[in-house]
């Protein structure tokens, strides 16, 4: 059963998530579609950050991943030594 705080923070995670995806759809799939003369075009980044961004972000997930396997792998083998 989850706690108010835990559905609070759950609601404020889809709510951002939602935001983010609206936004992105909007850049990516609409945006280019719109007059680059329109006054909609100074709320969003230039087009190149369409996929310098999501680009960043997965290589910076893809080095947590790693260095969290590191980290797990490295303690078990100290605590197999230990047993041993």
């Amino acid at each position: 059963q989850a706690t108010g705080t835990d559905q609070v923070v759950g609601l404020v995670l889809v709510a951002v998530s939602l935001i983010i995806f609206t936004y992105y759809t909007v850049w990516v799939i609409i945006l280019p579609f719109i007059d680059s003369q329109h006054v909609i075009h100074k709320y969003f980044l230039p087009r190149a950050y369409a996929v310098a961004i999501p680009l960043a972000v997965g290589l910076l997930l893809l080095l947590f991943v790693g260095v969290f396997i590191t980290f797990v792998m490295v303690k078990n083998k100290k605590v197999a030594k230990k047993a041993q």
